[in-house]
């Protein structure tokens, strides 16, 4: 890596057009700023024609004043991602289940829009590889349905969200034969949250398992489709179906009592987050809450 002094010095002269006028602005004497271009042009060959009251760059001049201006800028970059003075610069990362994904991701986008420095990168992913992208540093936020246990991870109540019943808007839902009889959409955790869910809306009846199947997606986005074109229930976190853009098309079918999951935000306990960072997590929370 080429010396830090010799390539400001190199820059200085440059700008300053001659070794005397470099040498005041550095507050170096002539022999130093020589001795730096020397010392650069026996690692990358001659640098400056010299001219009577005129310096001229080289093609490898040329070349080192492009690596020191993009030295310049990484500088620069760094020191502001670093930060914490600008909350509106920088990078954000979330990972987060798929539901409340889908709410978040046009907050997110609106957020970026209004703050062109920020950059955010969001995935959908399980609780497991949730926890395990924010362990290894490579999302510096999580939401979670499952509250961590582990010294490494800081953990706060981002939100709650309820599980839905949801049915096509054109069929009337009055029982469990109602349910069997339009059968169920199915999705990769929709047994588990079937069985929370109905075993309280309908104690004492069989179960999911004992009702059809009449289709099955692993995209969260597309879940509703079916049921909105009446071919079946599904059972759905809140925020999966406030992102469904045809609502009128499907219907929500409430019980006797909430079944929900809080949401906990996690980042890694050992260093602070990022103020642009808790800057996001304040703004998403509080669209998030007027829901």
């Amino acid at each position: 890596m080429l010396n830090p002094q010799w390539l400001r010095t190199f820059l200085a002269l440059r700008d300053q057009g001659s070794f005397t006028r470099c040498a005041e602005h550095l507050d170096l004497t002539q022999a130093a700023v020589s001795q730096h271009v020397r010392k650069l042009e026996e690692q990358l060959g001659p640098l400056l024609i010299r001219r009577p009251r005129q310096l001229e760059l080289t093609p490898a001049g040329h070349a080192l004043l492009d690596y020191c201006r993009e030295v310049g800028a990484a500088d620069q970059r760094l020191r502001r991602k670093l930060s914490e003075a600008d909350d509106t610069y920088g990078e954000i990362g979330l990972i987060c289940p798929g539901s409340i994904g889908l709410v978040l991701h046009p907050m997110m986008l609106a957020l970026q829009q209004e703050n062109p420095g920020l950059i955010m990168r969001q995935r959908f992913a399980p609780d497991n590889e949730i926890l395990q992208a924010v362990l290894e540093n490579r999302y510096e936020l999580g939401l979670t349905a499952l509250k961590p246990d582990d010294q490494r991870i800081s953990v706060s109540r981002f939100t709650e969200e309820p599980l839905e019943l949801v049915a096509p808007a054109s069929e009337r839902i009055n029982s469990w034969e109602d349910l069997a009889r339009i059968g169920f959409i199915d999705h990769p955790d929709a047994r588990a949250m079937g069985s929370r869910l109905l075993s309280r809306y309908y104690p004492g009846e069989k179960g999911i398992d004992s009702i059809p199947s009449h289709g099955f997606t692993n995209q969260i986005s597309m879940i509703l489709e079916p049921v909105a074109r009446g071919l079946g229930f599904t059972i759905l976190p809140r925020y999966a179906r406030l992102a469904f853009q045809r609502p009128d098309s499907i219907q929500v079918i409430d019980g006797p009592v909430l079944v929900k999951d809080t949401l906990w935000l996690i980042h890694r306990s050992e260093w602070p987050l990022s103020s642009r960072a808790k800057w996001v997590i304040e703004e998403l929370s509080l669209q998030v809450s007027s829901l």
